[in-house]
C-alpha cells in the first residue's frame, strides 16, 4: 500500500487564496487588455514573458531546465490545452460577453473535472456530499444566469456563440489540467510550468501573426498595465499555485476555483464596471458559496489509499 504525503496545509490554504483571488479578478484585466490588445497578441505576450521570467529565474537559481524531448511535448500540449484553448478562448470572448458571465459560464468546468478525472485518471472517487456541492454549484450558476436566459434579445448572435465557445474552453482547460495531473506523477515543477507558459505563448503569437493582430493593435497604459497585471498576478503567481494544487490536490477540489472566482468577478464588475447586481446575483452567490464549502469539506477516496481523507491531507 503506498503512502499517503500530506502537502503542508497551511502552503494549501494560500495557493487556494491566491488562486480565488487573483484569477477572479483577471477577467476584469483581461477585458481592459482585450479592448486595445488583439486577444491572441495579448495572450502571446502575456504568457512569453511569464514563461521566459519562470525559466530564466529558474537558471539563476541553478534548478535545471532540461527534460526529455516526450517531456517537452507533454509540457507543451498542457500548456497549449490550458493556455490558449482556455485562456484564448475567454480572450475573445470578453469582446462581448461581459466578465460577470464570462465567469459564471465557466463554471461548469467541476462537471468536466469529475468526467475526465474519472474517464483518464479513475483513482479519485467524490463522495455524496462533494456530488451534492457540483449540483448545487450548477442550480447556483443558473440562479444567476437566470436573467439572461428569461430575457429575449439579452444575449445577441456574436454574444451567444462566444457563450457558447466558452463551454469549449471549460472542457479544453480541465482536459489539460487532468493530463497535467497524469503525465507529471504529481511533481510541481517551476520549471516545468515555465515551459508550459512558454509553449503556449509562442502558439498563442504565431496565431496573432496568422490573423494580423499587430496590425490592429493600439498600446495604451490602461492595456499595458491590464497585461503587466496579468503577467504577475494571473501567470506568475496564480498560475503557479494552480499548479501547485494540481500536483497535491485531487482534481476536485482545484475545480471549485471556478465557482469562486465569479463571486470575484462579479464583485468587479459591479464595482469597476457598473454591472447590475440584483436578487438574482445575490441568490445565486448564496448557493454557490454554499455549493464550494460542500465540495471542499467532502472527502475523497483514493483507490490507493482504500480510505476517505479530508483534503488538506491528501497528496499526489
Amino acid at each position: 500500500m503506498s503512502q499517503v504525503h500530506c502537502p503542508p496545509r497551511l502552503l494549501t490554504v494560500l495557493c487556494f487564496a491566491l488562486v480565488y483571488l487573483f484569477w477572479g479578478s483577471t477577467y476584469l484585466a483581461i477585458d481592459i487588455a482585450v479592448q486595445q490588445i488583439p486577444p491572441a497578441l495579448m495572450c502571446g505576450v502575456r504568457f512569453s514573458i511569464a514563461g521566459l521570467i519562470m525559466l530564466g529565474y529558474c537558471a539563476l537559481r541553478g534548478q535545471s531546465t532540461h527534460y526529455t524531448g516526450r517531456q517537452l511535448g507533454e509540457l507543451a500540449v498542457v500548456g497549449i490545452l490550458l493556455l490558449m484553448g482556455g485562456n484564448l478562448t475567454l480572450s475573445y470572448a470578453e469582446l462581448y460577453v461581459p466578465t460577470g458571465l464570462a465567469s459564471l459560464l465557466l463554471a461548469i468546468t467541476p462537471l468536466f473535472f469529475l468526467l475526465l478525472d474519472s474517464l483518464l485518471l479513475g483513482d479519485h472517487h467524490v463522495s455524496a456530499p462533494g456530488l451534492l456541492g457540483l449540483a448545487l454549484g450548477v442550480v447556483g450558476t443558473l440562479v444567476l444566469l437566470w436573467p439572461q436566459l428569461a430575457s429575449q434579445g439579452t444575449l445577441g448572435r456574436k454574444e451567444l456563440w462566444r457563450s457558447v465557445s466558452l463551454l469549449g474552453g471549460s472542457f479544453l482547460w480541465a482536459l489539460g489540467s487532468v493530463l497535467s495531473k497524469r503525465w507529471h506523477g504529481g511533481v510541481a515543477s517551476l520549471s516545468g510550468t515555465g515551459w508550459q507558459m512558454t509553449f503556449a505563448g509562442v502558439a498563442n503569437l504565431v496565431f496573432a501573426i496568422a490573423t494580423r493582430d499587430a496590425s490592429r493593435v493600439v498600446w495604451t497604459v490602461p492595456g499595458l498595465g491590464a497585461v503587466l497585471y496579468l503577467v504577475m498576478c494571473g501567470s506568475l503567481i496564480g498560475y503557479t499555485a494552480y499548479i501547485w494544487l494540481l500536483a497535491h490536490v485531487p482534481t476536485s477540489k482545484v475545480s471549485t476555483y471556478a465557482y469562486v472566482n465569479p463571486m470575484v468577478a462579479v464583485f468587479l464588475g459591479w464595482l469597476v464596471l457598473k454591472e447590475r447586481v440584483d436578487a438574482y446575483i445575490l441568490a445565486g452567490s448564496v448557493i454557490v458559496i454554499a455549493s464550494v464549502v460542500l465540495v471542499t469539506s467532502a472527502k475523497v477516496r483514493t483507490k490507493a489509499a482504500q480510505k476517505a481523507v479530508p483534503v488538506e491531507a491528501m497528496g499526489a
